[in-house]
């Protein structure tokens, strides 16, 4: 894989652990049916504590915090934002309670792609509302054998496909990010431009039907689902 290409014509970069990323799943994928499309979902594996600082809440509580007060505003805006929408969109979006390791359950994106592309939306209608209901431990590699299994797609195959091919693929994508430009999620790419964050939907529907009559201004899509 190449950052920037694909053989769909868009790519969709996404981390289950980005509450802007579940938010914008809904839209997205109704762009997709709409269209009659196969977008190119990839994840994105977003390094939080590198920007944003880490914490670890047990029962509610902050027992471990590595965060500066700017730090703290940054992630409490963030999850007010991204819980609006998720509202209007009939979900529950709970504030994750650590930092969670999404690499093994974004690697189950690239092997839902690669062997049956069909069941993807389900699996991310299934893993997106789960996990931010915090029901969802994405770190263990049952519970995300579970979340292809009731999606539909292969199970057999996958945890060896994760610690081999599927972590390389994993790896060697996310090394790619960076030096492309690519940062956050959702990121949708196509021709080479990048544009960062959901609101950038109308146009992507706009450029991917044609480019006919001005291009439209930014909004916020909502869906209920």
């Amino acid at each position: 894989m190449q950052a920037l290409e694909s053989d769909s014509p868009l790519i969709v970069y996404i981390d289950i652990k980005s509450p802007y990323a579940f938010v914008a799943v809904a839209p997205t994928l109704r762009l997709e049916s709409e269209l009659g499309l196969a977008f190119d979902w990839r994840p994105l594996t977003l390094d939080i504590p590198s920007y944003l600082g880490s914490a670890r809440k047990k029962a509610g509580k902050v027992v471990e915090a590595q965060r500066s007060p700017a730090q703290w505003n940054a992630v409490r805006y963030a999850y007010r934002d991204a819980r609006r929408y998720a509202e209007m969109q009939g979900h529950i979006l709970k504030g994750t309670e650590k930092i969670w390791d999404t690499r093994r359950i974004n690697t189950a994106i690239l092997w839902v792609n690669a062997t049956a592309r069909d069941r993807l939306p389900a699996f991310l209608n299934h893993v997106y509302p789960a996990f931010w209901r915090r029901e969802l431990d994405v770190e263990d590699m049952s519970v995300v054998e579970s979340c292809l299994q009731a999606a539909g797609a292969p199970v057999k195959g996958f945890a060896e496909y994760c610690e081999t091919e599927g972590r390389q693929a994993h790896d060697d994508l996310q090394a790619q990010l960076h030096p492309a430009g690519i940062y956050g999620v959702p990121t949708y790419v196509f021709d080479g431009e990048i544009l960062f964050g959901r609101e950038h939907l109308p146009y992507v529907r706009w450029h991917l039907t044609g480019r006919n009559g001005p291009a439209p201004d930014i909004a916020y899509e909502v869906f209920e689902c």
